[in-house]
């Protein structure tokens, strides 16, 4: 057979063989082991190779088919896991230089053409192959031409794919293919191809000796194609026309990364670094210092690169421009990476070249600044916003980047460099506010990074930068305003650090005076600005700040009141078109300055006795001429208003409406306002201080009497000079009360007055309407947010005008808070952070604990309250004639006064009549049926209910509340569950009121109990309780019981009466109807369960309690068969629980009553409803170990198995004693229920329908029933409990995938081992502790090895054996078995955990050592290695899982809540010095070699480093020389650096406590 095939050789060269043959019998050659070819793999790609050359030469001719056959052979051959099996076993095969030619040509035909070629896909894949095999790529890496070439033929197709796509889905799967058919686009395999070529080159690259050959190449072939395809892979369009990038995002950062390590060491070798110098410095400069061998040849680096940059390679301008300036910040950071980090030794050279190479840069985006010329208009070229934007986005990073290294060193510039970066500087600044673009966010940003290089290079343009920046900028984009904000603000921190704040308002100040501030122009003080402001002058000295006032004050006097005095006579030549005449611009200064002189004022350190005089006087000075300046103000007014007497009523109308009268009014008043403020305060605190007003003359002092202010201010003022003359009256009233006590009736009517002004009801009334904000600042005031600046101003000083308010006064407010919170309730946008709304003003005022100590106010709102109401129910349609509801309506329609109205309601609310429907709604028929939207109304007064505080609620009102909502309850109908739920717990919130016994002294406790439980019944009404929301209203009205039945018995009043009253209607109802069952079993459980929490208190009570509580459990019995019938029939519950928590009920109650009467009696008492306890429990056990429960229910059922062993136990047991066997009747009986439960118990927790979170939630239950039964069990019983728990601690079980059945046992232990135990079982438990520390020791080594059992089996074996080791203390005398324990916990996982599971982990390994450290000290001395080496885990833990991560944290919380433990138990070690005494210095040791692993978040390094720093207080001298010798070089420098801050910190904080330390 092999004769027959070796003539295949023969046949493929033979020109008479047809080409499809020769393809078929070269894929039978390959494919053959039969067919022998000398080297054959060879053979065959050579071939192949020689045909595909001769096709595209033109010297040999087949179809298409064929062409595409032959491409796909040689896909597949070099695919083949024949070929690297060969290569592999060193077999040399090699491509010839003719197809590596053929495929350059291949690719670069793909990327000039404008359809996709033949083939594309396949040579793509073939390139791919041969570049993947080390053997074959030889031919490519061994020539760096060729591999300079294939790279440029790849990035040119791809550059090319990514501008016009072409290929992607270009490509048909070739069915020709042997291999697997090619499902991937061609897109796709061209940018795979890119990332391989791209990672091959630049291993070619760095492999090459002569760096200059790598510049010249990468200069000259490859940089303008890489800086494009670099553009092309970054900008957001990619991901639109190439969806498979957008899925594979990695690869495309892949591309980016290889580009930019081509780029940074192709250009920026350290070799070239004496050209850099050589061309960057000038001659001047350049002091010879030079590489080891001189120049070498004419290579300019930079001008190379710049030429390349700038020249625009066949793009569009725009697309160059984009190009070249994203590429300029990427060259510069390149340059500082490679030349300026880590050259400490150079720093100021290096410096030097790094501004030189930012000054070319910068140069290059052609805004018009060079380093060796002045800035040019004419050389600015950029004209439309995009290009400006991208040059100052360009301009920025640059710029950030040199702030970052210190490129600028102030000092050696101007010593040694004439200052050439401080002149260049200045240059960018001018041109950037010569060419201002106050439009776009870069800009600010620019000049920020200026003002933080050094303040000087702003300085000499500070005014031209207010201007532009602050004073007539017009930014309305929401990024630029915060760009701006950003920038101003570090403008005013930079002059306060400088203490020149005075300078810059001086500048400010000129600006202010000299610009034209437009009417529609934003306030100069935004949020952001006025805050730094305060905290900047607060920070100020306080000669500095009066200084700035004085500055205010002088800039108003000088520059801007003689424009408002000229041309006093001529108001109608200064009235302008738009309101822009020199008055109105004059105006509209003077109020920007007063609002800049207010935030100043404000911000002062007010004076106190220690004041100096001189600053006293200065203070003085300063007040006195502020109101000089507000008469000043106020003078142009009169003036006006005496013109306005003489011209007549028409002609006082126009001059009142000027808009400069309306400024200088606000100016004016502002200014008056800050003074009287900032006034009192002086004289307030510091006696040395003399009011200004004691200075004035007679013709001033007139502007300190506020009445006087009104008569100069017209009746029709703004909105602003309206909240100002109210600030002041204010003032006006606390000064009048300060000053001493007033003539009674004047003063009582002026104070009266006042504060119905500030009230100004009429203006509240109107203004509720409307979405309006306010930032809480008076200086923000303006006309759309007056009305929530008044309202704030009437709340926030309630307590001072209150009192003289009038009733009407005070019912005006409650109605404006009520139907505020009502309109709050509606859907309305949440206001911005920070921001005040109507709504929140009163929200915030009716939590407040002010608006309860105002009596009047509250019960105000509480009648407004009722009085909605009752409109809503007299709007009701009622089937019956009702009285209360005719009375209340007649009381509406018969006075119209909203006081009158509230007065009247609340005497008829606590009339008979009211009472009286209450009491006869519980036999009646009579309801009312509210509507949906009466019900939506009734809720939206509750909720606003809800929110008051009751305890200040007088008792007049609380009584006609809860009456009026009661009446709601039991006379209306309503098919939302919900709105019953709400009125139900009103009621209950009214209930535990301090003053409900008003309540009780009009309606019997009993009847209340009675009303409500009748209102619930289905014969009344549709079952409110059925459907979704019937627990809700069960559990509501449960807690209403509950707390009305404890006040009647805390009450001692008519006890009896009211209790039998209840019971006697509860037992005279009819448990056989269904619908009325579950309320008055719920009732019933409630009342009951009131009651037996009060036993034992007083026999008198006791005897009372014990007679209802027989009578209410004889009624549960038959009440929970039928309920019990009902659900064997299928009827529904209102929850699974409900019925084992009514009995769980009965039987406490039951064994509660008997407690107490066998004190009374010797006999013994026996349980009324045992048979139905023990038919409960027969079920409970078929239900306890069923899966379909929820985790509540089993709670429930524990409860229950708890409660009827302990009723057991008081029947047949003999308490406290251990007894044989035999001995009493019941003791076997005891001991078999002991053990069935326990067995249950153990099914229970055992079920792997359980998972972690719901054991927790039982966990509690499990552990109250051990300790019921082992708080007097016999030593018989308990051992029966300990075999249990052997049998279940079998590792075997663990081993077989059974853990739930060891965790049974675990959960067991855990809860046994904080059981009170008597002496004996005591005993028996600590014998064999030792034993089931052992056990879990293995349990948890063997479940560590699983990371799946981490968070279900190992915690909590591990928190077990935690528990036994704290109960252990003084009982566990070996030693062995807590050594035992800290190697389990060694061996504990706590690598690659989520982060919960991780922290409940790290919580219970923690808590274990605590234990240890804690409860067996004498251990620790003997173990402290194996300890301290649990403890470095988890320190090493930490610091991996806390290090930073570019993403951002979500889990920060949890690994910052270990880092504290880790601080913790640092300093428990620290506190017994003693017995670790060898091991600080090698804690230290461990702890900083960590650290120099990772970069740790600031939060986790805090606690860390405060933790490490209590171990280092245990080392000494000798110790921190051990350190410093011993470690490596890279951990050292981070010990030094944590010594040097333990040193300056730590060290000298605890050397001063212990010098007063005895």
């Amino acid at each position: 057979m092999a004769a027959i095939y070796s003539g295949i050789h023969l046949k493929l060269k033979s020109p008479h063989t047809p080409w499809e043959d020769k393809l078929k019998l070269a894929r039978f050659a390959w494919i053959s082991s039969q067919c022998l070819l000398p080297n054959k793999e060879q053979v065959l790609l050579d071939w192949c190779a020689h045909a595909l050359t001769g096709w595209y030469n033109q010297k040999v001719k087949f179809s298409s088919e064929v062409l595409e056959g032959l491409w796909c052979y040689l896909d597949d051959l070099l695919r083949s896991k024949k070929l690297h099996t060969a290569l592999k076993q060193g077999k040399t095969i090699s491509l010839r230089l003719n197809l590596v030619q053929l495929l350059l040509d291949r690719l670069q035909v793909c990327s000039d053409s404008a359809q996709p070629p033949e083939c594309v896909s396949t040579i793509l894949s073939v390139c791919q192959r041969v570049l993947l095999s080390p053997s074959l790529s030889s031919v490519f890496t061994t020539k760096y031409e060729l591999m300079v070439s294939l790279l440029v033929k790849v990035c040119n197709l791809a550059c090319s794919e990514l501008q016009n796509p072409k290929l992607t889905g270009g490509c048909q799967p070739d069915v020709t293919r042997v291999s697997e058919p090619n499902t991937t686009s061609c897109a796709a395999h061209l940018f795979e191809l890119l990332l391989q070529v791209l990672s091959s080159y630049l291993s070619v690259q760095r492999q090459q000796a002569n760096q200059n050959r790598v510049f010249t190449s990468v200069t000259n072939q490859l940089f303008q194609l890489l800086i494009l395809l670099r553009h092309l892979m970054t900008s957001g369009e990619l991901p639109v026309s190439h969806p498979h990038l957008r899925a594979c995002q990695q690869l495309s950062r892949d591309v980016r990364v290889k580009i930019d390590l081509i780029l940074q060491s192709a250009l920026f070798p350290t070799e070239h670094l004496t050209y850099y110098k050589e061309e960057l410095f000038p001659p001047a400069q350049d002091s010879g210092k030079r590489g080891p061998g001189g120049t070498k040849g004419p290579l300019k680096p930079v001008t190379t690169v710049m030429s390349k940059l700038t020249a625009t390679g066949g793009l569009e301008p725009s697309l160059h421009y984009t190009v070249k300036s994203s590429t300029v910040a990427l060259l510069f950071k390149f340059f500082l990476e490679n030349f300026r980090k880590g050259r400490k030794e150079m720093d100021e050279e290096q410096g030097m070249l790094c501004f030189y190479f930012l000054s070319r840069m910068i140069a290059a985006l052609d805004v018009g600044v060079d380093i060796d010329a002045a800035p040019s208009a004419k050389a600015i070229q950029l004209k439309s916003p995009e290009s400006w934007s991208l040059a100052l986005l360009a301009v920025e990073s640059v710029l950030t980047m040199a702030l970052s290294e210190n490129v600028y060193n102030i000092a050696a510039d101007r010593i040694r460099h004439n200052e050439v970066q401080l002149k260049f500087y200045k240059s960018l600044a001018q041109v950037l506010l010569n060419q201002a673009q106050p439009s776009i966010p870069a800009w600010y940003r620019c000049l920020k990074v200026l003002l933080n290089l050094n303040h000087l290079i702003l300085e000499p343009d500070l005014d031209q930068l207010l201007s532009l920046a602050w004073v007539d900028a017009e930014c309305t984009e929401a990024r630029a305003h915060r760009a701006q904000q950003l920038l101003l603000c570090s403008l005013i921190q930079i002059y306060s650090k400088l203490r020149q704040l005075p300078r810059f308002f001086s500048e400010f100040l000129a600006v202010i005076c000299q610009s034209t501030l437009d009417q529609n122009q934003p306030s100069l003080l935004s949020d952001e600005v006025s805050s730094c402001l305060r905290s900047c002058v607060q920070d100020t000295p306080a000669s500095l700040g009066l200084e700035m006032c004085s500055l205010v004050l002088e800039s108003i006097k000088t520059s801007l009141l003689p424009e408002l005095a000229e041309g006093g006579g001529t108001t109608e030549k200064t009235e302008v078109d738009g309101g822009r005449g020199e008055k109105v611009a004059a105006a509209r200064k003077i109020y920007s300055l007063s609002q800049l002189l207010h935030v100043v004022l404000f911000s002062l350190k007010t004076l106190d006795n220690a004041s100096p005089v001189p600053l006293v006087r200065r203070c003085e000075s300063l007040m006195t001429e502020m109101q000089r300046t507000i008469q000043n103000l106020l003078t142009p007014l009169s003036r006006q208003n005496k013109n306005v007497k003489t011209k007549g009523k028409k002609n006082r109308n126009s001059i009142v409406g000027k808009m400069w009268e309306e400024k200088i009014q606000e100016a004016a008043l502002l200014l008056k306002y800050s003074w009287m403020e900032v006034n009192t305060l002086f004289g307030f605190h510091c006696s040395k201080y003399s009011s200004a007003s004691r200075c004035v003359t007679e013709e001033q002092s007139d502007v300190d009497d506020v009445s006087l202010l009104p008569a100069v201010v017209p009746s029709t003022c703004s909105s602003v000079c309206s909240l100002q003359l109210k600030l002041l009256t204010l003032q006006q009233m606390k000064k009048a009360m300060l000053e001493g006590p007033l003539v009674a009736d004047e003063g009582t009517a002026s104070l009266t007055k006042a504060a119905q002004f500030i009230l100004a009801k009429d203006e509240l009334e109107v203004g509720l309407h409307g979405e309006q904000v306010w930032d809480g600042q008076i200086t923000s005031v303006t006309a759309g947010s007056y009305q929530v600046a008044h309202w704030y101003l009437v709340t926030s000083n309630l307590p001072l005008i209150a009192p003289h308010l009038s009733g009407n006064d005070l019912s005006s407010i409650a109605n404006i808070l009520i139907q505020s919170l009502l309109s709050s309730t509606a859907d309305s946008k949440d206001p911005p952070p920070g921001r005040l709304t109507i709504p929140i003003i009163s929200a915030q005022l009716l939590q407040s604990s002010i608006f309860a100590e105002l009596p009047q106010l509250f019960s105000a709102s509480l009648a407004s309250l009722a009085l909605r109401i009752c409109r809503v129910l007299t709007s009701v349609e009622t089937s019956q004639v009702c009285c209360s509801l005719r009375k209340l309506e007649e009381a509406l329609r018969s006075v119209d006064s909203e006081m009158e109205r509230g007065q009247l309601l609340s005497s008829l609310i606590h009339g008979e009549t009211l009472v009286e429907d209450i009491l006869k709604s519980r036999n009646s028929e009579m309801f009312l049926v509210l509507t949906e939207a009466q019900t939506k109304e009734l809720t939206k007064l509750l909720q606003i209910l809800n929110r008051l505080n009751p305890d200040g609620i007088c008792p007049q009102d609380l009584s006609s509340v809860f009456l009026l909502l009661l009446f709601i309850l039991t006379c209306s109908s309503t098919d939302d569950p919900a709105f019953v739920v709400r009125l139900l717990k009103v009621l209950h919130l009214l209930l535990e009121a301090r003053n409900f016994q008003s309540v009780l002294k009009l309606v019997h406790g009993g009847s209340l109990l009675e009303s409500v439980v009748s209102s619930l019944l289905s014969r009344r009404r549709a079952d409110p309780t059925a459907g979704s929301g019937r627990l809700e209203v069960i559990a509501a009205l449960q807690c209403f019981i509950t707390s009305l039945t404890q006040l009647i018995i805390a009450r001692s009043s008519s006890v009896r009466l009211n209790l039998d009253q209840f019971a006697s209607f509860l037992a005279g109802k009819d448990f056989s109807r269904r619908p009325d069952l579950h309320i008055l079993l719920a009732s019933l459980t409630s009342f009951s369960q009131a009651m037996a929490s009060h036993l034992g208190r007083s026999k008198v009570v006791d005897q009372t309690l014990t007679q209802t509580l027989k009578r209410a459990t004889s009624v549960m019995g038959p009440a929970l068969d039928s309920l019990l019938t009902s659900v064997n029939q299928g009827e529904s519950l209102p929850g699974p629980t409900f019925p084992v928590e009514v009995v769980n009920v009965m039987l406490h109650c039951e064994v509660s009553s008997m407690s107490v009467e066998e004190e009374k009696s010797e006999e013994r008492l026996a349980l009324s409803h045992m048979t139905l306890y023990q038919d409960f429990y027969k079920r409970i056990l078929d239900e306890i170990n069923s899966d379909s429960q929820p985790v509540e229910y089993y709670s429930s059922c524990l409860r229950f198995l708890s409660l009827f062993y302990t009723a057991v136990e008081k029947t047949v047991g003999r308490k406290g004693e251990e007894q044989e066997e035999g001995e009493e009747p019941g003791a076997k009986e005891l001991e078999e229920l002991f053990l069935q439960i326990l067995q249950n118990v153990n099914r229970l927790l055992s079920a792997p329908g359980l998972s972690s979170c719901d054991l927790g939630q039982l966990e509690p239950a499990v552990q109250e029933l051990l300790r019921l039964l082992v708080e007097k069990s016999s030593t018989s019983r308990f051992m029966l409990l300990l075999q249990m728990i052997q049998g279940g601690l079998d590792p075997g079980k663990l081993q077989s995938g059974n853990y739930r059945e060891v965790l049974s046992a675990v959960i067991i232990v855990r809860g046994l081992s904080c059981c009170r135990l008597p002496d004996g079982c005591s005993r028996a438990l600590w014998h064999v502790a030792p034993q089931i520390l052992s056990a879990m020791v293995f349990l948890v080594t063997s479940s560590s090895q699983e990371l799946s059992l981490t968070l279900p089996f190992t915690i909590p074996v591990v928190t077990a054996m935690t528990s036994l080791l704290r109960q252990g203390e003084g009982l566990i005398t070996n030693s062995h078995h807590v050594i035992l324990v800290l190697g389990a916990l060694h061996s504990t996982l706590l690598d690659h955990l989520p982060p919960l599971t991780y922290q409940s982990a790290f919580w219970a390994v923690h808590e274990a050592l605590f234990a240890v450290i804690q409860c067996h000290p004498k251990v620790i001395s003997k173990a402290a290695p194996s300890f301290l080496n649990v403890f470095y885990r988890l320190v090493a833990s930490i610091m991996q899982e806390g290090r930073q991560r570019g993403d951002a944290d979500s889990d920060g919380d949890v690994y910052l809540a270990c880092a504290r433990l880790i601080e913790r138990m640092y300093s428990h070690i620290a506190a017994i010095p003693e017995t670790f005494s060898c091991q600080p210095v090698f804690m230290v040791a461990q702890y900083v070699t960590e650290l120099q692993k990772v970069t740790l978040r600031p939060d986790i390094k805090l606690h860390l480093t405060e933790g490490i720093y209590c171990i280092l207080d245990l080392c000494m001298e000798q110790d921190i020389k051990f350190l410093m010798a011993g470690l490596q070089a890279g951990v050292r420098e981070v010990f030094n650096e944590l010594y040097s801050s333990y040193t300056h910190y730590h060290k000298t904080q605890r050397q001063g406590e212990e010098k007063y330390t005895v």
